[in-house]
């Protein structure tokens, strides 16, 4: 038995052993991505300096890889340049994460040229930017793998035949989309998918003026499905009527039903379908600003606590034509929603808001839940509100083992505070309690999983002083 032991343990040690990090950029040894893609093993770090690569594209094969930008973004240029006349990169390895990397310019002889074409199970992308690509991702079928992306741009995507769109994801196991800017996509979707659980929360989907995408949410197939807390706006050149369809190509995915919860829609094009539900599907729709033109509903269910608007401007919103969709103190959604609980275990209740650019903060209720993307009191200001705020740091960010939480701005008149640490589902996982004099905390990862996580300060009074977020790898 010992012997096994050291047999298993020996066994580890040289997995980690072989576990290595390239540099890449034009003043290191190798000079651009392509140069490491087939050196690179198994659990490997590729970091690629800020700057752009231009025509340089290729495959990456082995799992569980961390391919990131350093400095700031690696811009893969294409330049018409695509491997295996797909995309910029191919993912064919398993449970890759790609960070801080810019694609564009993917195009190739059949118009489905892809920034990122997804051949592997699990792939997780942040902080990232598509734009003008024939398809920003194109993955493709693979009931096992699950898809996060998070804090990414996508623009100008499309090839203009309608086949071709920001993202495409075909029939994966779960495709979550949070904290994202989508918009201008090219005639074709801004976010379409096939999978068989869609969780879309908490981002920016818009045509804005000049966009002339087709429908700015499809799922065509169906599937368990939950949009909440983002911002959806349909503008007068889009293509397609409907701005959220479900199910138009036929409920083929084993469940069928769609939760649309704390979103703020808004159509300005002359005629428009604010939800379409495939009937045969069940939904369940509240909470919801609706502004604009618009037939309310296909099919589905309609709780009484959407409201609904002519246009934009008499919705109680700060500043619609320049898209700032927070409530006024007029508004008459502000605590108007219902609590809605759960759904087979996931909470259906809006824990963030979408901010510019691409990003994200809490959403701290006052009473009742506001309807729609915001909560009324991020328009007066924090500092009003909260003369006491605290500045944090989390150094550094992002970690894998610990990191420290530097505050600022406290007197002893503040203590004691909490540390609360959240998911991304607004789950509490790890509260630590902060006594005089401390200024300085160790947040150690635990039991914590690799993933995203926000925080916020506040005393045991219940004040709200700061928020922060960080990322474990």
């Amino acid at each position: 038995m010992k012997r096994l032991i050291l047999s298993i343990l020996i066994i580890s040690i040289s997995i980690n052993c072989i576990s290595k990090t390239y540099e890449v950029g034009p003043s290191k040894t190798y000079k651009k991505p392509s140069d490491v893609s087939s050196l690179v093993q198994d659990g490997d770090i590729i970091n690629i300096d800020a700057g752009t690569y231009t025509a340089d594209a290729t495959a990456w094969y082995s799992d569980n890889l961390l391919i990131r930008g350093v400095g700031g973004m690696a811009h893969l240029n294409s330049n018409g340049v695509c491997v295996q006349g797909k995309a910029i990169w191919v993912v064919a390895g398993n449970n890759t994460v790609i960070e801080n990397i810019e694609f564009s310019g993917a195009t190739v002889t059949d118009n489905n040229g892809a920034g990122i074409r997804l051949e592997g199970k699990d792939l997780t992308i942040r902080h990232c930017y598509f734009h003008d690509n024939e398809n920003g991702i194109l993955a493709g079928d693979n009931s096992e793998s699950d898809i996060v992306i998070e804090f990414t741009e996508f623009a100008n995507n499309g090839y203009g035949d309608g086949y071709t769109h920001n993202m495409y994801i075909n029939h994966v196991k779960s495709f979550t989309l949070r904290f994202c800017y989508t918009h201008h996509a090219k005639i074709g979707h801004t976010v379409k998918s096939r999978a068989y659980s869609n969780y879309i929360l908490y981002n920016r989907i818009m045509d804005e003026q000049s966009g002339t995408a087709s429908m700015l949410l499809d799922l065509p197939n169906g599937g368990f499905s939950v949009v909440l807390g983002n911002i959806i706006m349909q503008g007068p050149n889009a293509t397609n009527n409907a701005i959220i369809s479900y199910g138009a190509e036929g409920l083929t995915n084993p469940q069928k039903a769609i939760y649309i919860v704390n979103n703020t829609v808004v159509n300005e094009r002359h005629t428009g379908v604010f939800v379409y539900v495939k009937s045969g599907a069940s939904s369940l729709i509240a909470n919801n600003i609706f502004t604009g033109v618009g037939d309310s509903v296909k099919a589905g269910i309609y709780d009484s606590t959407n409201l609904y608007f002519s246009n934009a401007s008499d919705a109680g919103l700060i500043n619609p034509d320049n898209y700032d969709y927070h409530l006024k103190k007029s508004s008459t959604a502000i605590d108007a929603g219902i609590n809605l609980g759960f759904i087979s275990a996931y909470p259906l209740t809006a824990n963030y808001e979408y901010k510019e650019k691409a990003d994200s903060i809490l959403r701290e209720k006052i009473n009742n839940i506001d309807i729609g993307a915001f909560e009324y009191f991020y328009d007066v200001g924090k500092l009003e509100l909260y003369p006491k705020s605290i500045s944090s740091m989390v150094f550094p960010n992002p970690f894998s083992k610990q990191a420290n939480i530097k505050i600022d701005g406290l007197s002893i008149n503040n203590y004691p505070l909490q540390l609360i640490v959240f998911n991304t589902v607004g789950q509490i996982v790890k509260t630590i309690k902060i006594e005089y004099p401390k200024r300085e905390i160790i947040l150690k990862v635990g039991n914590l999983e690799k993933g995203t996580y926000f925080y916020k300060l506040k005393s045991f009074e219940s004040d709200f002083y700061g928020y922060g977020k960080f990322l474990i790898y």
